[in-house]
């Protein structure tokens, strides 16, 4: 029994590893982009402290992690589905039941490295390869028609602001002509050109800082360290406005108190600070907005193939070798149990038996002494 058991379950082992269908497991490797210091960052640090934050790391989640769910959408496999053929080759009625099914043939795994690899099974070596390269063909379609890059965020942002800002210069223009035709004022003496320009620059800078946190509010968290530094230099650059106003004790010329100007011009300068103030903050938006719009189209080829998936050479399973041997230890284990019990029933029958005979002999020898 104990040879015998293992040989047979050996034998069975093999015979349907012989006849289940094959599986066959084809795996690419994909590598996000590298996040590289962008256009907007360069472009912005020639604007001094508040634009070299729209280059930083703001926060944005992993690429891969973006990626991820992306693969396991009902979008690709639904193409890959059609594409492929899949109903078919599923026999599956419901493209549910080919979508599950496809679900539990796929395996997305995000490494260590941040590298995204997809593996595929499938009972043809060549279709589970076409369909790994299928979902990286299908991901790079669908990213091409998402904002999920931070610059896709800005430059979107950007856009309206930068619409915004040129109809309000164009109202500040407006505002400085007719004034200047009450006032007759057409020239600035040099001290009130440089306070006028001083605080104009300021306020553009808050203005756009202040764009650059409701940006970065869009995608990161209130904990994220690049968008707390961002609202510290915020709240600084709008003391240092206070400060250029009036609302503070001034130390040079340039920080004169605007109340100390003539009040027959005070209106008038109003006006050229406002003018002066929206065309700073639209040069600034400006840059920011083709920042954004070169390093989206930097970044518009998103998956880098690392390994491309071909079709494999070795089935995946059944591992007819394990299996096998798996079945002959099974049958090893399970023939030296059987033999330990059948071996204990056996005594226990036979004690079951002497016991017999001896009461038997008991009752005898109780019977005879009566008699």
């Amino acid at each position: 029994l104990v040879l015998l058991l293992p040989v047979v379950l050996a034998t069975v082992a093999t015979v349907v590893s012989l006849i289940v269908p094959q599986s066959f497991t084809a795996t690419t490797k994909l590598m996000p982009p590298q996040q590289n210091q962008s256009i907007a960052s360069a472009v912005m640090g020639q604007l001094g402290g508040l634009a070299s934050m729209a280059g930083k790391d703001v926060g944005l989640r992993n690429p891969s992690d973006i990626y991820t769910p992306m693969l396991r959408s009902r979008t690709i496999a639904d193409r890959l589905i059609e594409r492929f053929d899949l109903m078919k080759v599923y026999k599956s009625k419901l493209h549910e039941q080919a979508r599950e099914t496809l679900a539990s043939m796929t395996d997305v795994v995000v490494g260590k490295e941040g590298t995204v690899s997809i593996s595929v099974k499938d009972h043809s070596p060549q279709r589970s390869a076409d369909l790994a390269n299928g979902y990286v063909e299908e991901l790079h379609k669908l990213t091409q028609n998402l904002a999920v890059t931070e610059a896709g965020h800005r430059r979107i942002f950007f856009e309206r602001e930068v619409e915004t800002a040129k109809d309000e210069l164009a109202k500040a223009e407006e505002n400085l002509k007719r004034t200047q035709e009450n006032t007759g004022l057409v020239q600035l003496d040099g001290q009130a050109k440089a306070m006028i320009e001083s605080i104009a620059a300021a306020k553009a800078r808050v203005a756009a800082q202040e764009v650059q946190v409701q940006t970065m509010r869009s995608y990161a968290t209130a904990q994220n360290p690049a968008l707390m530094r961002a609202e510290q230099e915020l709240s600084a650059m709008r003391g240092e406005l206070a400060r250029l106003e009036g609302n503070q004790a001034a130390n040079s010329a340039v920080d004169l108190p605007i109340r100390k100007v003539p009040e027959a011009g005070l209106e008038y300068l109003r006006r050229v600070r406002e003018v002066k103030y929206r065309e700073s903050l639209l040069e600034l938006l400006i840059k920011q907005y083709e920042a954004a719009r070169v390093d989206e189209a930097k970044e518009a080829v998103v998956v880098q193939v690392l390994d491309k998936a071909y079709p494999p050479e070795i089935r995946s399973w059944p591992h007819r070798s394990l299996l096998v041997a798996e079945a002959g230890f099974g049958g090893f284990a399970l023939a030296v149990a059987l033999a330990f019990l059948l071996e204990a029933a056996d005594r226990a029958r036979k004690n079951l038996f002497f016991a017999a005979r001896v009461d038997l002999l008991k009752f005898y020898l109780f019977n005879w002494r009566e008699a």
